[in-house]
């Protein structure tokens, strides 16, 4: 984990079932209420249960071209590999065929996901063997090169869209885990970098949102520049990580998950500038588009909190504008981080109706 954080690993669960629908279903709920103490073992966990259910439903196959020397032909002739035979005294045929496989990305992705897992200590004995007797039905699935892996590449589409969550859970491990080797041993480094906490981080905190409030407009919604001549050519692209509004009251959150959420300079603690200058810019431009049209726009920058001594608590007003800026705790129950979560929108438009 992250020096400087500490995150109870059940709340990690939760985050990922708000980000990834499917953890909601009734398939999921022994791993609900299953405690953990290793972040290793939740994902194994999780990928245990998912590829179970994969399973019962048939893997994912897809057409692959083949080659093979056969007595029958199948498909067509390839003339070349079928004259080497002749000349080799092999009466063969060098046919080329398409083959409905498992052995596709998505499928290579999730076995390779497990061996990483199958070769962590920190996994229990347990998970490993569920692991491992779901691995049977793998055998003639390839290991991929992990690192060569184009995520950006993979299509989901009717077929095998029951893989989303499975291949975003192995892209977290994947991306997330370094594989090293110490005297031939298998070891993996720290769970998740900052990057990718971050994304999840965002999109939980986005998803509980759109589940609990539905009388809230709740997106991760671009904000136009507010240019006077309506030129907008090479500005860059104001997306914001979460957007809420009710009429003419507008909220802008930033999420934030850092190691340290202040700098410091000759003992003096400070708010990242950036940030800053990132959620009034994003607040500014929001407020010109209502024009004289009577509304509420603020910005909210929420970090993760540390465990550092000194953690920024703080409202101003800028040029007609409230910026706030705070921490979300996530080493309490997960029902406190409700409650916080719950005390923003409250602050921000009143009595608002939460759904469950």
């Amino acid at each position: 984990m992250i020096k400087g954080k500490n995150i109870l690993i059940n709340n990690i669960y939760h985050m990922l079932s708000y980000a990834f629908q499917t953890l909601n279903q009734e398939n999921y709920r022994d791993v609900a209420i299953e405690s953990f103490d290793e972040m290793y073992n939740l994902l194994a966990a999780i990928l245990a249960k998912g590829i179970g259910i994969q399973l019962k439903q048939g893997l994912y196959r897809e057409y692959i071209n083949s080659e093979e020397n056969l007595s029958v032909m199948r498909g067509k002739i390839n003339i070349g590999g079928t004259i080497k035979n002749r000349l080799a005294h092999e009466r063969l045929l060098m046919c080329e065929f398409d083959e409905l496989s498992e052995n596709n990305i998505l499928n290579q992705i999730i076995k390779t996901t497990v061996v990483l897992l199958l070769k962590n200590a920190k996994v229990q004995s347990n998970y490993k063997e569920d692991l491992k007797k779901k691995m049977l039905f793998f055998s003639n699935v390839d290991i991929l090169d992990s690192k060569l892996i184009k995520w950006s590449l993979i299509r989901f589409q009717r077929n095998n869209h029951t893989y989303r969550m499975l291949l975003s859970i192995c892209q977290l491990i994947l991306e997330g885990m370094l594989l090293t080797t110490v005297s031939g041993e298998y070891r993996l480094a720290s769970f998740i970098d900052e990057q990718r906490m971050c994304r999840l981080y965002e999109k939980f905190i986005l998803e509980y949102y759109k589940r609990h409030y539905p009388t809230l407009k709740v997106t991760s919604s671009q904000i136009p520049w507010s240019v006077d001549d309506g030129i907008r050519a090479m500005l860059p692209v104001m997306q914001s990580d979460i957007y809420l509004q009710k009429n003419n009251i507008v909220l802008i959150i930033d999420a934030k998950y850092y190691g340290h959420v202040t700098q410091v300079q000759y003992d003096t603690h400070t708010l990242y500038s950036n940030n800053l200058y990132q959620i009034f810019t994003y607040v500014k431009n929001k407020d010109y588009e209502f024009g004289d049209t009577e509304h509420t726009v603020s910005g909210l920058i929420l970090y993760a909190k540390t465990e550092e001594s000194i953690q920024p608590n703080n409202t101003y007003q800028m040029h007609g504008n409230q910026i706030r800026v705070s921490t979300l705790d996530l080493n309490l129950p997960f029902e406190s981080i409700a409650e916080q979560l719950d005390e923003i929108v409250v602050s921000h438009f009143g009595d608002v109706t939460k759904s469950n």
